[in-house]
């Protein structure tokens, strides 16, 4: 069926944030509890029940995996009441499952939403991730320096010494020897111990967050995800794809990847115009977390949009079984 409905982002949006909304109340339930799958379960069933009540032929090109691995939200799942116009879904219904279950910061639901066949179908592998914020030269960092280079290059642009310099970072064994480096330079770290989408947006907002760069590996559908943050929000990104195996280079082919060392800019993770939606489900350093009265849940959602450059926070306080 030949779908031709325009792309409404300004009518989508709400519906968006109803759509992210959904998913982290259902997790409510689950924070603290120690249980990362019933958390991640009850996110996804909800995102896919509030999904598939919006106008849109929607296909998810970023979800919960291959079609054998995931019974809802899979990658080429068709969602929507298929009469609206035909669009890319790319979420992740809990960012954050461990922080969830441990109830730590910066948990959240995220989903994108684009004209269909503008968004990369990035495969379930690593993806070495560079990004700054808005206001600096074009390409002044690039995943072809060193650590200690992008240091430099971004105190030379942003007038500072490099020591002024502050650069997220998810806290995992494989980044030690570039933490190394980087500490080097005398520049700041920030470790995440997860949650490497609000990683990416926090360089957006530096003058709030202190956070001046992002770099480092983790998961490649969450690099299109934070691209569209970034696509609405301002700021540049850089992705290259990183294969352990011949089994993650087969799953690259079959998303229709050819050439395995491209490095990725932004516009070419995100060609369209997108809407982004995330919703805080631990408190965090971009979202309040889930605050749950007797009669109520109240959330707060971040809601942009990218031909406008919109920016909107909303916080939902939502009646309990009414």
């Amino acid at each position: 069926m030949q779908h031709t409905v325009d792309f409404n982002d300004r009518m989508l949006s709400l519906g968006l944030a109803r759509v992210s909304e959904a998913a982290a109340m259902a997790s409510a339930d689950l924070v603290g509890r120690g249980d990362e799958k019933a958390a991640d379960q009850a996110a996804v069933n909800a995102m896919r029940e509030q999904l598939n009540k919006l106008d849109i032929a929607g296909v998810v090109v970023i979800g919960e995996g291959e079609r054998d691995e995931a019974p809802m939200l899979y990658i080429g799942e068709e969602v929507g009441t298929g009469s609206g116009p035909a669009v890319d879904i790319a979420l992740d219904p809990l960012e954050g499952t461990t922080l969830t279950a441990k109830d730590m910061p910066n948990a959240l639901t995220v989903i994108a939403m684009a004209p269909r066949g503008t968004l990369l179908h990035a495969p379930d592998v690593y993806m070495d991730k560079l990004a700054i914020g808005p206001g600096y030269p074009t390409d002044v960092v690039s995943l072809d320096m060193t650590p200690a280079e992008r240091v430099n290059a971004l105190a030379a642009a942003r007038g500072c010494a490099p020591s002024a310099i502050t650069v997220c970072v998810l806290e995992r064994p494989r980044h030690q020897d570039m933490i190394d480096e980087l500490r080097g330079t005398g520049a700041a770290i920030r470790l995440i111990t997860d949650g490497d989408v609000a990683g990416v947006i926090h360089c957006a907002e530096a003058h709030l967050t202190g956070i001046d760069m992002y770099m480092g590996s983790g998961g490649a559908p969450e690099g299109v995800l934070a691209a569209s943050a970034l696509k609405c929000m301002g700021g540049q990104m850089w992705g290259r794809l990183l294969f352990r195996n011949d089994d993650e280079r087969g799953r690259a082919t079959k998303a229709g990847i050819t050439d395995f060392d491209k490095i990725y800019t932004r516009d070419e993770m995100v060609t369209n115009d997108v809407i982004f939606a995330a919703t805080g489900v631990t408190d965090g350093s971009i979202l309040q977390g889930i605050k749950r009265e007797p009669t109520h849940l109240t959330t707060e959602t971040i809601l942009m949009r990218s031909k406008t450059g919109s920016v909107r926070r909303m916080i939902y306080r939502n009646p309990i079984n009414r």
